[in-house]
């Protein structure tokens, strides 16, 4: 009988071949990368590609090294909030260049390598539109992992990978970035949406992924008139965040602006540090990096 590594091999394909190529890649171009971090949450809508972004900029803010992977490969958003969308990606010695956008935070998402990056999906090209199904499962694991190892990231202090939602995704990661510092993951003031991400809690907990928190997004709304905050949902994050064991990292009102901000492509949290929103990303900063490792730079 043959062994794994003998089938793997066969055909001319080496398989085992390319998957450990893949892993030195990766390695290699996250050597210099401090702290990696997921931001998860169980379905959409709940606004975890926003907190992500503003998080990056709040830590840029401060002086630290940040970069954006964003996972969700059928539907990114990162490019569009960072402003970089369009941004041609250059090709150097240490692999393919990052977008850069605000406060020099790096970027690298599916959008920057389509044609038309707002409209194109991720698909098979192929003969017939039978085969030219878009990308899912285990193929879009798979692409992750080959940005994750093409990328030349540099020195960094943190790098976020934005997830799509779904309880499946940090598995999907975890199983080619498993050198994970830990992982965030956001919902908000609904029942709906706190059962959902419940189970990319559970999921996280079993791969023994360390969880750096719960960050309650969309707690309630800022009037723009008056800057009084009202409630916009009903539901306690804090206590989700006690049903599942995991420390609650805090509370981010809905502002207006934040979605505007998006829409320009300049992160919210550096023009409007001051408000309560604003302030709320600095403090949950704060917090996630009290509670990573720290010990001295992998750098």
């Amino acid at each position: 009988m043959k062994t794994y590594q003998e089938i793997a091999g066969d055909g001319g394909s080496d398989i085992l071949g390319q998957v450990t190529a893949r892993q030195t890649r990766r390695f290699a171009r996250l050597a210099g990368v401090a702290h990696k971090i997921a931001v998860m949450s169980g379905k959409g809508g709940v606004g975890k590609s926003a907190v992500a972004v503003n998080l990056a900029a709040t830590w840029a803010m401060r002086g630290r090294k940040v970069g954006i992977m964003d996972a969700d490969l059928n539907g990114p958003s990162v490019a569009r909030m960072l402003g970089v969308s369009g941004q041609l990606l250059g090709l150097g010695a240490g692999g393919v260049i990052p977008a850069v956008g605000p406060l020099g935070i790096k970027a690298m998402s599916m959008d920057l390598l389509l044609p038309r990056e707002e409209t194109t999906p991720v698909a098979w090209d192929a003969p017939t539109q039978q085969h030219a199904f878009v990308w899912r499962g285990s193929i879009e694991a798979s692409a992750l992992g080959e940005l994750l190892a093409d990328t030349d990231w540099g020195g960094l202090d943190v790098l976020l990978v934005d997830l799509p939602p779904g309880a499946e995704r940090l598995p999907n990661l975890w199983a080619v970035l498993p050198e994970l510092d830990g992982a965030i993951a956001v919902t908000i003031p609904s029942e709906v949406a706190q059962l959902a991400v419940k189970r990319s809690i559970v999921a996280a907990q079993l791969l023994k992924v360390k969880l750096l928190g719960l960050v309650e997004n969309m707690a309630g709304y800022v009037c723009p008139q008056c800057g009084a905050l009202g409630e916009l949902f009903p539901g306690d994050g804090e206590k989700a965040a006690r049903a599942c064991g995991v420390a609650f990292l805090g509370r981010i009102p809905f502002d207006p602006r934040i979605a505007g901000c998006s829409d320009q492509g300049v992160p919210f949290a550096i023009g409007h540090a001051d408000t309560r929103s604003g302030d709320a990303m600095v403090q949950i900063a704060r917090k996630i990096e009290e509670r990573l490792p720290q010990e001295e730079s992998r750098r």
